[in-house]
């Protein structure tokens, strides 16, 4: 059996390992496919928690390498799948989580935050000129994982499973907040830079390029529904390798010249009814002075616990403090394809008239934005 040193790095490989691929990862000597180390893994816990006797025993030093696995491999995970417009850092507990501005020789882009507050309430407020760094404050998010009892019994708990599990449920809770933080900005850019049209628009899509190459060079950020859209009317323009890349993908890598960066797209639930990113919205952002909008934040350690419930199954329950926060500026421009947008599932919030609206296009309600600490409401 390995000692905890051994088995914490065999937890931290097999979580940052992708399943999907065929490579031969390495481990204390040998070199393994995913499913031997993954097996590996579930030998070696096995011994701690192979029976419900056992687990009990050791279940708080199974918890204590859980945290620790998450600690490590969270942020990285979320840095690696989010690189192209987030950035990601780590803080101590009780420090502060403070991001930098980086300033450019272009100091027309006025900045303004959208912070992610308790119960999806978006707080919106401007830096000043003088200003060279910004708080993101930090809440818990969960995760969870149930085990049944008579899995206990049985031995047949896999703790490497149950870790991913909750990896990837609280990786797909914070890009929920980085999805509704770029869209509660909305409200914030200035007219000129944000466009509402029934389908694609091309000259108006192009005008929003040029405003947005005014600071820097464009990248538009969207997901695959919108980019299988943005297809320029010309075709006679076309070479055979857009030609070829059209038929091969459905989209453009690149719009006119213009990088096009796809937004993963989830689903809330199991059903595939809701999805995470509302596919109405691309973004266009310019290089310079920071050309990754989303700032994330994550605080101290990773608290993995347990609860029992009434039929004696057992949730893992893991909890980390994350802040997140959008920061955009008026070099950055937005457009809205109402035939996209709101394809959730029963309602959507329409960002750009802060109007929430059900399938039929009915108006329901209002959504209230703050901004520089005054309430308006639409």
């Amino acid at each position: 059996m390995l000692d905890r040193k051994n088995l914490v790095q065999l937890m931290k490989t097999v979580a940052k390992a992708d399943p999907s691929t065929p490579t031969a990862y390495s481990f204390n000597g040998e070199s393994l496919s995913y499913d031997a180390l993954n097996e590996t893994l579930r030998r070696e816990l096995n011994e701690l928690a192979g029976t419900y006797s056992l687990y009990r025993e050791n279940k708080n030093l199974i918890f204590s390498m859980i945290e620790e696995t998450i600690d490590e491999v969270l942020p990285k995970k979320v840095e690696e799948q989010y690189n192209q417009f987030a950035e990601v850092k780590t803080f101590r507990q009780g420090d502060k989580p403070i991001f930098r501005r980086k300033f450019s020789n272009n100091t027309r882009a006025k900045q303004f935050i959208t912070r992610v507050g308790l119960a999806g309430i978006y707080e919106v407020f401007k830096l000043g000129k003088t200003e060279e760094s910004f708080e993101v404050r930090t809440s818990a998010i969960g995760g969870a994982a149930q085990i049944g009892f008579e899995e206990f019994l049985d031995g047949r708990v896999d703790f490497g499973v149950v870790t991913q599990i909750v990896m990837e449920g609280m990786d797909e809770l914070i890009y929920k907040e980085m999805a509704g933080a770029l869209k509660a900005s909305i409200n914030q850019l200035p007219p000129a830079n944000r466009l509402v049209a029934n389908g694609f628009d091309e000259p108006g899509f192009d005008k929003l390029l040029m405003i947005a190459s005014a600071y820097g060079t464009p990248t538009i950020y969207c997901t695959y529904e919108f980019a299988v859209r943005m297809i320029p009317k010309d075709a006679w323009r076309y070479t055979e390798a857009m030609k070829n890349e059209l038929w091969n993908t459905g989209r453009l890598a690149s719009y006119k010249g213009y990088k096009v960066v796809i937004l993963e797209q989830g689903f809330e639930d199991a059903t595939n009814e809701k999805k995470v990113i509302d596919p109405g919205y691309a973004w266009i952002i310019p290089t310079g002075a920071d050309s990754k909008p989303i700032k994330v934040a994550m605080e101290g350690n990773t608290i993995v616990d347990e609860y029992t419930n009434y039929d004696r199954s057992r949730e893992i329950q893991v909890y980390k403090k994350v802040g997140v926060i959008a920061m955009l500026a008026n070099n950055i421009c937005c457009y809205c394809d109402t035939e996209l947008l709101g394809d959730m599932k029963t309602w959507h919030l329409d960002g750009v008239t802060g109007k929430v609206r059900d399938y039929a296009g009915q108006i329901t309600g209002s959504h209230d934005t703050i901004d520089g600490g005054n309430e308006d409401k639409p």
